[in-house]
Order: structure tokens, then C-alpha cells, then sequence
């Protein structure tokens, strides 16, 4: 299943070719070259100028799925162009349109000219069909298009840097988007925004599977809780456990487990902090955290100290199977990011990644056995939508005698930067922030692959009824009550 958008069809076609080569040992560089032609066969253009750029754009899809830059980093000086998840892919960035501001029909040749008078750059003249802008004056400021009566001027701010909330994308002298990694949180909203699918993430499912088919390591997969409901209707978690295991994986853990652990955890935090008369912000998505990291750095001694959910499984994991190579399997980019940075998990899938290689090894998670198999409750699988946190820590906080938490659930940038500003002028009236990056929660991410609402109908229909789950008796279940969940540092470079 995956979505039905050419920009995504294409990147699932380059994801599966490259998984199909290196299941197969053929992933050389000559069949590298050769996936452009494989997926873009003859002379006809099929959505650009020309079969050749078409080709080089896949050409550079190739180099991101194998885990390398779009362009090779040392013929390249631009902030785009580093090691950091998100990309920017110089050959389908050039078709975007270059100039922000234009006049169009609408301007009437007024009288006022407040447009002129309000441009501090003489851009602006004055025709006998109206308004003209001088692009090569033109610094982008807006002014005219506020000042126009009618107006006249369109504003044509790319769809990258109009989804970024925390103004981290800027255009270049070479008309190709810039990402600045100071301000990034890497939420992976301008990917999904950016119409000719220029802006993608770093892959490394060729490592992924090179340790999968590798006999001496032990593997285990995590997918997160936004797993249910992915690749069908009826693809339950206990499904895609099997799938996930026809696949290659020795070992398959819900991620989930890891919400209960970091509800029970910051569930008794909280209640402490709340003794104390202070406020807290949980810590389980790494875009939220890193946008208190980067915007708001005043705010960071009010992060939760406890570890994210893929952070918990992984040390859960390690103590029943030490040294296994872990793969996180979600929707979202900044979970790379996390992992990265904390050097943990050994790896980091989008479900978009894991959809190229089901389809390489032709398995159909809805015709796998169910795995019945449990080993998280319903509030840890709630982690995955917007206020499932909120909901979980407040079930903890009761499960250890606390009635009275109150939470603020922020559903995408825009709720969380509101919430971030109340708290920072001790405004804030609830107990606890949720902070979710994307609208929706974690089912909203980037690298998802099915539709939102159905997804969302689908989980809540499993769930409804597992409101009975006692988060303490499956913590006890799983013999998880030992594991370290403090984080051990924010000190995480760029």
C-alpha cells in the first residue's frame, strides 16, 4: 500500500530497486547507474522537460536511498549538502517557480501607487498596465503585497519554506533551497509540502539489509505504534510482526512497550514536579524536543529527563539480546535524527523504506499469520496519535495515586510554539505539554503511507475498548520495570 502521488510512487520505484539489488548481492555501482533506465525506459518524458532530467533526479533518489548525499558532498558548499537527514535534491529543486512576488491582473493601475511607495528597494515601477517588479531589486520583503488595495500581487513563497514553522528554509543565490541545520527540527513537513518531491531523507536500507542477511547478527525490529493500520485495513501489529520476520528480522518488539515505559516514568516525574509547583514537557517526539533545543533553549530545563519510547525499547532490547543490531520502524524523519545523535537505535526506517522492501521480497503483510503475541497495552499504542501521550501519562499518574494531572495536548509546530510561549511566561495553566510536530500526531508523518483518516478509523477502532489496560501489570509482564529510562544527555551537536 502506499500513497497515490507520483512524487511518492517514484521514490517507493527507486526504494524498491535498490532493496531488490542488495537482497540479491547486485547492488554495484553499475546497477546503480542502470535503475534511472530501468525506471524511466525510453525517450518520452513522463512529468518533467526531458527523459534526462528525469533521470538525473532519480539518479540522485539512487544515491539517497543507499545512504549518501543527492550530490557527492565534495563538489558542493551549501548548507543542503551535509550529513543532516533531511535533503534537498538540487535536480528537482530547479523547476520550482523563482520569483516570490508578481503582479497579476488584478492591479488597476490606481492612483495611490501604494505598492511603490512602499517598496524600500525602487523595485517597483509603474507601467502603463500597471505595477512591474524588478526581480533583480526585489529582496523578498512582502510590503507591496500588503500594501496593495486590491490585492494585486501574488505571493508565490515556495511550499518548502511556507510549511517550515521555524523558518529554517531559505532560497540561494542559485534559485535551490537552503535548509539551515541551526534551525531545523527536522520534522520532514517541507518534504511532504514541496510539490516536485525535491526534498527527501537520507535512507540506509542497504545497511538495514546487509545486517538482516548477515547469519552471525542477531536483528530486531521495533516498529513504532503508528505501525496498525499502515499497509491495509487488516494489517494488525500481530500481522506485521510476522511480515517483519518473513522479512528477515529475528526478533520483533512494539515499540509501544517503550510508551508504557516512558508513561509510568513520566508519570512519577511529573507528579514530583507537580509537588514542587513546577511544569513539565514530555520528551517522546525528537522534532518537539528539538525545537525547544534550538527555539526555545531557556525552556530545556523543562523537558522531561526521560528517554522517548524508541529509546526505551532499544535498552529494554539490549538487556534480552545483547548486541543485536535494532532497526526503528515508523513514520517519522526525525527519528533518524534521534538516533543519530544518541547513537541508538543501530538504524531508522521509515514505513515508506519498509514498504520498498516488502515489495522487493514480495511479501503482503495482509496475507501473514496473526502474531498474537502481546507485549504493550493500548496506551502505549496510543502514542502514536495526537494526545495518546497525554492520555497515557495521566493513566500512569493514576495507576500511582494522582488524580488531578492536567495536560495540554499540541497537535503540530504552530499549537506547540503557542504552548512553549506560555510556559516561558509562566502562563501555561496545565500540569504537562504534549508536543506532537505533526497535526494528527506521529500518524501524520512524513513517511507514512496510508490515508490519514481512514488510518485513524482504523486505529480507533481497535482501541476503544482496551481502556481496562493496567499499564503497571503489563510493565510486570514483560519483566521491563529494570530498565534505565533517564536520558543521559541534551548535549546532542547539529
Amino acid at each position: 500500500m502506499k500513497r497515490d502521488d507520483i512524487r511518492f510512487e517514484l521514490k517507493h520505484e527507486v526504494l524498491k530497486e535498490v532493496a531488490e539489488n542488495e537482497f540479491n548481492g547486485t547492488m554495484t555501482s553499475e546497477a546503480a547507474e542502470a535503475i534511472p533506465f530501468n525506471i524511466i525506459p525510453g525517450i518520452t518524458p513522463k512529468f518533467r522537460c526531458c527523459v534526462y532530467k528525469e533521470r538525473e533526479i532519480i539518479r540522485q533518489r539512487v544515491r539517497l536511498a543507499m545512504g549518501q548525499t543527492p550530490i557527492p558532498e565534495n563538489n558542493v558548499e551549501n548548507l543542503t549538502m551535509n550529513r543532516h537527514v533531511v535533503q534537498v535534491i538540487p535536480a528537482a529543486c530547479e523547476g520550482c517557480p523563482i520569483n516570490r512576488f508578481q503582479v497579476t491582473e488584478n492591479c488597476q493601475n490606481c492612483m495611490q501607487k501604494a505598492c511603490q511607495k512602499a517598496c524600500a528597494f525602487g523595485a517597483i515601477s509603474i507601467t502603463p498596465r500597471g505595477a512591474y517588479i524588478d526581480q533583480s531589486k526585489c529582496h523578498e520583503c512582502g510590503k507591496c503585497a500588503e500594501s496593495c488595495p486590491y490585492h494585486a500581487i501574488a505571493d508565490l513563497m515556495r511550499p518548502c519554506m511556507r510549511s517550515c514553522d521555524v523558518n529554517a528554509i531559505s532560497i540561494g543565490s542559485d534559485k535551490l533551497a537552503r535548509i539551515d541545520n541551526k534551525k531545523c527540527i527536522a520534522c520532514g513537513h517541507c518534504a511532504v509540502a514541496c510539490p516536485f518531491g525535491a526534498i527527501s531523507d537520507i535512507s540506509y536500507i542497504t545497511h538495514v539489509i546487509k545486517e538482516i542477511k548477515n547469519p552471525d547478527r542477531v536483528t530486531v525490529a521495533i516498529p513504532a505504534p503508528a505501525a496498525e493500520g499502515q499497509f491495509g485495513p487488516n494489517v494488525t501489529i500481530g500481522r506485521l510482526k510476522t511480515a517483519l520476520k518473513k522479512l528477515g528480522f529475528d526478533y520483533v518488539y512494539e515499540v509501544a512497550l517503550g510508551g508504557d515505559l516512558v508513561s509510568m516514568n513520566e508519570a512519577k516525574e511529573l507528579i514530583e514536579r507537580k509537588e514542587e509547583g513546577k511544569k513539565m514537557t514530555t520528551s517522546c517526539c525528537p522534532a518537539f524536543v528539538n525545537l525547544i533545543r534550538k527555539h526555545y533553549p531557556n525552556l530545556m530545563e523543562y523537558v522531561s529527563t526521560t528517554v522517548s519510547p524508541m529509546q526505551a525499547n532499544v535498552r529494554y532490547i539490549l538487556e534480552k539480546h545483547p548486541g543485536a543490531y535494532i532497526v526503528f520502524i515508523g513514520p517519522c524523519i526525525a527519528k533518524k535524527f534521534e538516533a543519530e545523535m544518541m547513537q541508538a537505535p543501530d538504524a531508522v526506517m521509515t514505513f515508506e523504506e519498509l514498504n520498498g522492501l516488502f515489495d522487493a521480497r514480495r511479501i503482503d503483510p495482509s496475507e501473514c499469520e496473526e502474531d498474537m503475541t502481546a507485549d504493550a497495552t493500548s496506551y502505549g499504542r496510543r502514542f502514536s496519535a495526537s494526545g495518546g501521550v497525554a492520555q497515557s501519562v495521566i493513566k500512569a499518574a493514576a495507576e500511582n495515586g494522582c488524580m488531578d494531572i492536567k495536560a495540554r495536548q499540541c497537535s503540530g509546530v504552530k499549537e506547540c510554539k503557542v504552548a512553549l510561549a506560555m510556559l516561558r511566561v509562566n502562563k501555561l495553566p496545565e500540569d504537562i505539554i504534549e508536543g506532537m510536530a505533526c497535526e494528527g500526531g506521529c500518524i501524520a508523518g512524513p513517511g507514512s503511507v496510508a490515508d490519514l483518516k481512514q488510518l485513524k478509523a482504523a486505529r480507533l477502532k481497535k482501541i476503544k475498548d482496551k481502556d481496562s489496560d493496567s499499564i503497571t501489570e503489563m510493565i510486570n509482564k514483560m519483566d521491563a520495570n529494570d530498565v534505565d529510562m533517564i536520558r543521559k544527555s541534551f548535549n546532542m551537536p547539529e
